[in-house]
């Protein structure tokens, strides 16, 4: 059976340029720092973001938790969306292994208003976990991968200034937003301290992800990645494919952005299924299934058995992740799929 795959973008497959780039790479050892070919993918990820200096990582995990913890001191808080991969979706690192408190403050299309930001700040006494850090997440995954501007980030960075606060981005879909908006990156990095973006997501490298900022906070991290086992070899292998994707596989997400698009539509015609087009900015889609009067997870089931893989992100949502190998004609052959299986279900039910 053939397979449509839209459960993520970490599902997508390195070009052939990659793979001939990982067998030709100079290597060295890069925890002494004589990876040539890490050395310069950390050096493009640097200028690029407009940061001083930056770091391979195995993982947008780790870049997380490395960040939080060359952010912060052991029992600080931590201002979180409560959505946030970092909070949801990350094993609760944040307080197994970096000793922090996280502070939840709700989103709305995920964005955390900078009132309430703000106002859950937990002041320095003898009581309270001082707040030292706040963590944003560009594109929003749980909001259905909404960009979150320029503009937005700059209201939160004014909160953190007046508070003496650092402000860090979750940026592994950041290239997304910036494609999106038709914009330089520059104009979301400017405004955060640091920030880390995945390599193996929309980019379509096989591993990675990069943590950003200045000499000094990446010279923390570097520390903290070892201590963590994130200290690796010969990562030219790794960072070859990385240079690639930087200079080429960038401008191609628009293709991403219009399937996603494409698919959101068509789902909205379906009865049964609730799509909210104004969050279908870049390649996530979000559908609600209540309609159909199934189970999220069973969606989930009958899909798959068509060959149709997508996941399930609540009792009553799926979502769909558009990336490099999956086209136009997927997209056509999924929704008619979905609408043939959608169809049985309100017949069974009816």
């Amino acid at each position: 059976m053939r397979r449509i795959d839209l459960r993520s973008d970490t599902v997508t497959l390195p070009t052939e340029e990659m793979l001939e780039a990982i067998r030709n790479a100079e290597l060295g050892d890069d925890v002494y720092g004589e990876d040539p070919t890490v050395n310069q993918l950390e050096e493009m990820a640097a200028e690029k973001m407009g940061k001083e200096a930056a770091m391979l990582v195995p993982s947008g995990t780790m870049a997380n938790l490395i960040s939080l913890m060359a952010n912060t001191r052991r029992g600080d808080s931590v201002i979180l969306g409560v959505d946030s991969h970092i909070y949801r979706y990350e094993v609760g690192g944040v307080s197994v292994i970096a000793d922090l408190l996280p502070i939840l403050v709700k989103e709305k299309m995920g964005f955390m208003d900078p009132a309430e930001i703000e106002a859950a700040i937990q002041p320095v006494d003898l009581y309270r976990a001082p707040t030292t850090l706040i963590c944003i997440e560009n594109t929003h995954n749980r909001a259905g991968g909404v960009v979150i501007t320029p503009q937005q980030i700059e209201q939160i960075r004014r909160v953190a200034d007046e508070h003496n606060l650092r402000l860090y981005m979750d940026g592994a879909r950041i290239f997304n937003a910036a494609v999106a908006l038709k914009v330089d990156v520059k104009e979301f990095t400017r405004h955060v301290d640091n920030l880390m973006f995945c390599l193996s997501k929309g980019l379509s490298c096989p591993i990675g992800s990069i943590v950003v900022g200045s000499r000094e906070f990446i010279d923390r991290a570097r520390k903290i990645r070892k201590m963590l086992g994130g200290g690796m070899r010969q990562a030219g292998i790794i960072a070859a494919p990385g240079i690639i994707a930087l200079e080429k596989m960038i401008d191609r997400l628009e293709e991403d952005h219009r399937n996603a698009r494409l698919l959101a539509e068509g789902l909205a015609k379906i009865d049964g299924l609730k799509v909210d087009l104004r969050t279908v900015q870049t390649n996530i889609v979000m559908c609600d299934v209540d309609g159909l009067g199934v189970s999220a997870e069973t969606f989930v089931e009958r899909l798959k058995a068509r060959g149709v893989l997508i996941n399930s992100i609540s009792s009553s949502r799926v979502r769909f992740v558009t990336h490099r190998g999956i086209e136009s004609g997927d997209i056509k052959e999924a929704l008619a799929i979905i609408e043939d299986e959608a169809r049985k279900i309100r017949n069974e039910r009816s």
